[in-house]
């Protein structure tokens, strides 16, 4: 199993608007294209980093699904559109994904 997180920086002030616009994505998108809601969630920097940031973690079984996951993102019109929308909220140049393997203990 495969953790994708997803993180960005919120520019000051514009946390609560950058996370309402991911929750409209992924309930327009991120479902559509196998982000469910029971293996996501969001979450918002509190103790040790900064404030204004945000990550969303989604469970993948493979890396394929996940890539599968991406092509079919890439083909909806509505993420073309919440990029637009998202990109006034954040802070230029600190979005990026990072792929974790959940090792069993």
């Amino acid at each position: 199993m495969f953790i994708a997180r997803w993180i960005i920086e919120a520019r000051f002030g514009h946390k609560d608007a950058a996370l309402a616009l991911c929750k409209k994505w992924n309930e327009e998108v991120g479902q559509r294209v196998g982000m469910k809601p029971s293996s996501s969630r969001a979450l918002s920097g509190s103790i040790g980093t900064g404030e204004s940031r945000i990550e969303f973690e989604t469970a993948f079984e493979t890396l394929a699904a996940l890539e599968k996951s991406w092509a079919d993102m890439a083909k909806v019109a509505a993420h073309a559109k919440f990029a637009k929308e998202l990109e006034q909220h954040i802070v230029s140049g600190t979005n990026r994904w990072e792929i974790l393997r959940v090792v069993e203990n």
